[in-house]
């Protein structure tokens, strides 16, 4: 039996350990060139244990997968954030909260909060010239990333990042959030799927090392919501599953893009108790934060969009369709692509595993739009987690590439490789589904028969 988990613990071990380099070894956003060899050392440890995951027996599995996930969490917290300064909001925003003032009424810039100050979001003495540093109008330096812009994110994320406030109140208790959200988002897939070792997708995935727990992004928060909530729907329990489901929309709205999932062919009575209590759960986060701060809610979104290239005139996404379609049709058709996507699994999908559905209209939204933070797919690998098509992960690394390396030839290359991947992914397993129900055909035939008359 050792000689099954062994190898596998060997290859793990591997993986964390060039995790710890990768996260310790001074490569940042300001200094990249690094990041290039550790990714894909990473990458390629990260495919052999799950390998090897394969051969481990079925009882070792659990424990295998949940040991793994621990440590591949674990390593995140050996620095402060290397690639991203969002982690830096959401210690500001769960600051103001605490001071009993609503995130939305004010820019972190802004004088009326200038008490709130500290030298860990405020440094002060220095050159202010970090790859996580910028000067306000005012000239004070400081880590928080649009400091004259309101915060974006909406209340279940502001909500979290109040709780997570008593526990350190810096950026170091941020990422331990996040590395206690991953370690109990593996244990969720491993709940929902029974124990099975596509786990391990999420589990031992070097993303979640870097974007979950070392940036800490709360896209974690909204992808252990959307596997509970999904296994909630799959086992008929409507209204826990929708109310979950909202508060996965409420962290950070992509999650939205799996309600197609969850409503595949649903009966008229089950889509309404879903749907109400998904709309429920979603309206009533907002409430307390509508009666602080009225449509300041909306805070800095509707310029986010713009910023990001998601409006007419200003196209910086959409970089497949772009190959092929002129701009001002770009977001019509990418809109168009995720309503087919949308609809063929409301009416094709598989209600007893919602998750399929859901990472296909997930994982279709992400490759129309092709974004350059990989963070966003933390819900395709989550979703991999539960359905196990691999080829999937694909997309997160192609955000990875595009967020590194930048520019619409990098954004069509990556994510051209990540669409074959994934019908590659596809073919390879409808060929093998095939072949076996082909030799299924053949031992049945080839039974022995008994003699008649």
């Amino acid at each position: 039996m050792l000689t099954r988990v062994l190898p596998c613990l060997l290859a793990l071990a591997a993986l964390v350990g060039a995790l710890a380099l990768t996260v310790t070894g001074g490569a940042t956003l300001g200094h990249r060139a690094p990041l290039y060899a550790w990714y894909a050392v990473d990458a390629g440890l990260f495919a052999l244990a799950l390998l090897l995951l394969r051969k481990v027996a079925d009882r070792q599995v659990v424990p295998l997968v949940l040991a793994g996930s621990l440590a591949v969490a674990a390593v995140g917290l050996l620095a402060p954030p290397r690639t991203s300064d969002d982690a830096y909001r959401y210690v500001w925003d769960g600051r103001v909260q605490a001071a009993g003032i609503s995130p939305y009424a004010h820019t972190p810039d802004d004088p009326a909060l200038a008490r709130l100050r500290d030298p860990g979001l405020w440094p002060t003495g220095g050159a202010c010239d970090g790859w996580d540093e910028r000067r306000t109008a005012a000239g004070d330096c400081t880590r928080i990333n649009r400091p004259a812009v309101h915060t974006i994110y909406p209340p279940v994320a502001e909500a979290w990042f109040l709780v997570v406030h008593p526990f350190g109140g810096g950026v170091r208790g941020v990422q331990a959030a996040g590395a206690l959200l991953a370690v109990a988002t593996t244990g969720a897939l491993l709940v929902v799927g029974r124990g099975s070792r596509r786990a391990a997708l999420w589990g031992w995935c070097p993303g979640v090392t870097v974007w979950s727990v070392n940036d800490a992004h709360v896209d974690t928060l909204g992808a252990l919501l959307l596997v509970v909530g999904l296994g909630c729907v799959a086992r008929r329990r409507f209204l826990w599953g929708g109310a979950l489901l909202g508060g996965a929309v409420a962290v950070k709205l992509l999650p939205g893009l799996a309600l197609p999932g969850a409503l595949s062919r649903r009966p008229v009575r089950e889509t309404v108790v879903l749907l109400g209590a998904t709309a429920g759960a979603f309206a009533l986060s907002y409430l307390p934060y509508v009666a602080a701060s009225g449509a300041g809610v909306l805070g800095y979104l509707p310029g986010y969009l713009q910023e990001e290239g998601y409006e007419q005139g200003h196209i910086d996404r959409f970089g497949l369709l772009a190959l092929v379609l002129p701009d001002a049709l770009l977001p019509w058709a990418a809109g168009a692509v995720v309503a087919g996507a949308a609809l063929w699994v409301l009416w094709r999908g598989d209600p007893a595993r919602p998750w399929s559905g859901a990472l296909l209209v997930t994982g279709t939204a992400l490759l129309a739009v092709a974004p350059s933070y990989p963070w966003y797919a933390l819900l395709v690998v989550a979703l991999a987690g539960l359905d196990g098509r691999w080829e999937w992960l694909a997309v997160p690394a192609a955000g990875q590439y595009l967020y590194l390396t930048g520019g619409t030839e990098a954004q069509q290359a990556a994510y051209g490789v990540a669409l074959g991947c994934v019908v590659a992914g596809g073919l390879l397993r409808r060929m093998g589904r095939a072949g076996t129900l082909v030799v299924a055909r053949g031992i049945w035939q080839a039974r022995p028969r008994r003699l008649e008359g």
